[in-house]
């Protein structure tokens, strides 16, 4: 515990001082090339959110949402870590931290469905935007939302969250991510902006790098997917 205190305290002071030492310019340009990501990003985000269910155009339209995010986080210009903040043995716990951090976020969004389920004005978006994978193919509509998931850290716990730099990444990055769910028009996904957001947020910070915020977003997203569904269905019938 002590040795990766050490390791934690080292790569934070390294992060502080490349961070410090980067050009005005330079962070400029990220921040501009961040700017413009999250602008078409929201536009397509909430086109694609309001494409009708089982219309195929669902799935280019969410493709290339992915390539939105893609593009704007290797545009920004700073290469993006994954497991080397803190050594490539120590990967597999930030898998197994990423996991636990996403089934905490999954166990708490399948708890409030039972509030979901009880209000028409919250669950009628919900259904219809689970009715995607009714309509599709559920293997396809797993493997995008994997996809997006993957491409969202890397942008907003990646370029975006380096593009704000310092103590307000993490409130600046949520706080945009939450803007931009919220601008789908689904009450429940503003609100995951939020609460996944500061998490997967923190996990960037603790961690120094995506692998963990990665983990935890696609533990959560995948496990919505699926079990949402059959839970709100559960609780009406009950």
């Amino acid at each position: 515990m002590e040795h990766w205190r050490e390791a934690f305290a080292r790569h934070q002071r390294a992060e502080r001082t490349a961070a410090d030492a980067e050009p005005p310019a330079a962070r400029t340009r990220r921040r501009a090339v961040a700017a413009v990501t999250v602008v078409v990003g929201a536009a397509v985000l909430a086109w694609a959110l309001r494409i009708r269910p089982g219309d195929e155009l669902f799935y280019p339209a969410t493709l290339g949402l992915a390539a939105v995010w893609l593009v704007g986080a290797l545009a920004a210009g700073r290469p993006l870590r994954a497991t080397e903040e803190l050594g490539r043995p120590r990967a597999p716990r930030l898998v197994l931290v990423g996991l636990g951090v996403g089934l905490v976020l999954l166990v708490v969004f399948l708890l409030g469905a039972g509030i979901v389920a009880q209000v028409p004005a919250l669950s009628a978006p919900v259904e219809q935007l689970l009715a995607h994978a009714r309509w599709g193919s559920l293997p396809v509509v797993v493997a995008i939302t994997a996809l997006n998931g993957v491409v969202e850290e890397l942008f907003y716990r990646g370029a975006l969250y380096d593009a704000f730099g310092g103590r307000g990444a993490v409130v600046g990055s949520t706080v945009v991510y939450t803007v931009v769910t919220a601008l789908a028009g689904i009450p429940l996904l503003a609100l995951a902006g939020l609460l996944v957001g500061l998490a997967v947020a923190a996990l960037r910070r603790l961690t120094h790098g995506v692998l963990a915020p990665v983990v935890a977003h696609l533990t959560w997203s995948i496990g919505m997917l699926l079990l949402l569904g059959p839970t709100l269905e559960l609780l009406e019938m009950s």
